[in-house]
C-alpha cells in the first residue's frame, strides 16, 4: 500500500462516512491540531526520565487517537466520557497534594522536560480552542471540550512536578 494517495492534491480530503471538505474545514483543522499534540507529546516522552509522567503521557496519547477519530468522522461514536475525565481530574489532585501550593504565576520553563510539557500544554490549549471552533459549526461530544481543558491542566501539573522532582526552582512571576 502506498502511503500517498494523490486524493489531497487539490486541498481536499474526507471526514470518515462524509463526501469531500476542503483541507481547511474546522473539523479537519481540530483533528490536525490533536496530531501535533499527540506529536509534542512524543517529543516530552523521548526527554521524560520519570516513569509516572512517561506513563500518564503515553494514556494522554491513546486517548488522542480516540479524540482524533472522533473529529475525523461525520457520525462518530463518543468513546470518550466523563469517567476519563474524572481519572485526569485525580490524577491532578494527587500531583496537587505533591508540590507546594502556587501563589503566584510562573513562567514557564525550567527542566528540558517540564520546558517542552509547557510547550505541549499551550498546543493542548490550541487544540482545544480549534475543538471549540469546530464545535460552532458541527455537532461535536461535548467531553472532547472538557477532555482538552483538563489535559492542559494536567500538562501543567506535570510540568510543575518534574522541576519539583528534579529540584529546578520554579520562576515566579509577580509583575514587573
Amino acid at each position: 500500500m502506498a502511503i500517498y494517495t494523490k486524493f489531497g492534491d487539490k486541498g481536499v480530503t474526507t471526514l470518515l462516512g462524509s463526501n469531500e471538505i476542503p483541507k481547511n474545514h474546522p473539523r479537519i483543522e481540530a483533528y490536525g491540531t490533536i496530531d501535533e499534540l499527540n506529536s509534542t507529546i512524543g517529543v516530552v516522552i523521548a526527554f521524560s526520565d520519570i516513569d509516572s509522567v512517561t506513563n500518564s503521557l503515553r494514556k494522554i496519547q491513546k486517548d488522542l487517537f480516540v479524540i482524533g477519530a472522533e473529529l475525523a468522522s461525520k457520525t462518530p461514536k463518543n468513546r470518550l466520557g466523563l469517567v476519563r475525565i474524572s481519572e485526569i481530574e485525580e490524577e491532578i489532585d494527587v500531583l496537587e497534594a505533591k508540590l507546594p501550593p502556587l501563589k503566584h504565576f510562573i513562567l514557564p520553563g525550567g527542566s528540558k522536560t517540564a520546558s517542552l510539557l509547557h510547550h505541549t500544554r499551550t498546543v493542548c490549549r490550541r487544540a482545544e480552542r480549534a475543538v471549540v471552533a469546530a464545535s460552532v459549526k458541527e455537532k461535536i461530544n461535548p467531553h472532547l471540550i472538557m477532555y482538552l481543558n483538563r489535559g492542559g491542566d494536567l500538562l501543567f501539573m506535570l510540568a510543575r512536578y518534574v522541576n519539583y522532582k528534579k529540584k529546578v526552582d520554579e520562576i515566579l512571576w509577580k509583575g514587573r
